[in-house]
């Protein structure tokens, strides 16, 4: 069996029991959860020493997808996902269909359509979105790959995908953020 089928099959098996899991993203390595279950979120935010106000992002495979959790998807965001050439996560207004503990205090959601590599393959097969966040601490620099992952991180997860020779870009994605009336605020590039 296919390496890639495989890991698809155990960290979907570990997302749909409330697991979190630590795996390669279009970016970097990532810790994520289901990003619909509110107890596998918190269990994210307690891993990183996070405070549950700091967002966190979610990945989804496609354009139906991000649709589906983004009452109206602004103009803006169409052309900028066309035409990016990295990584690019978008922060929109009222999403939905996600855990409550995932939305934003001033209600958005960043999100992230991921197209290609196991990540893509990961959201695709689960068919719900999936939280992705840096895997490190709170406060600690993000790691370039996979050896920099510190042992709390690797030990407080449920399942360890196993790629840990994928590459990786090991540079996290744009952030850009876009209201509902068209505003276009850069916050990383």
């Amino acid at each position: 069996m296919d390496i890639n089928k495989d890991e698809i099959y155990k960290t979907i098996e570990t997302l749909k029991n409330g697991g979190i899991i630590l795996y390669p993203t279009d970016s970097v390595w990532g810790i994520g959860c289901d990003a619909t279950n509110a107890t596998a979120v918190s269990k994210i935010y307690k891993l990183k020493n996070r405070e549950e106000t700091k967002a966190m992002i979610c990945l989804v495979s496609d354009i139906r997808m991000l649709e589906k959790h983004i009452d109206t998807v602004p103009e803006a965001a169409y052309d900028i996902i066309e035409y990016a050439d990295k990584p690019t996560t978008i922060i929109y207004d009222q999403p939905a269909g996600v855990a409550e503990n995932l939305i934003s205090s001033d209600d958005t959601l960043g999100i992230r359509i991921v197209s290609k590599g196991f990540a893509h393959l990961l959201v695709k097969h689960f068919r719900r979105p999936i939280v992705s966040t840096s895997a490190n601490k709170s406060g600690e620099i993000t790691p370039r790959n996979f050896k920099e992952i510190s042992v709390d991180i690797l030990a407080g997860v449920d399942y360890v995908v196993n790629l840990q020779n994928e590459k990786s870009q090991a540079k996290p994605s744009s952030i850009i953020q876009i209201k509902k009336d068209g505003q276009v605020h850069v916050i990383r590039m």
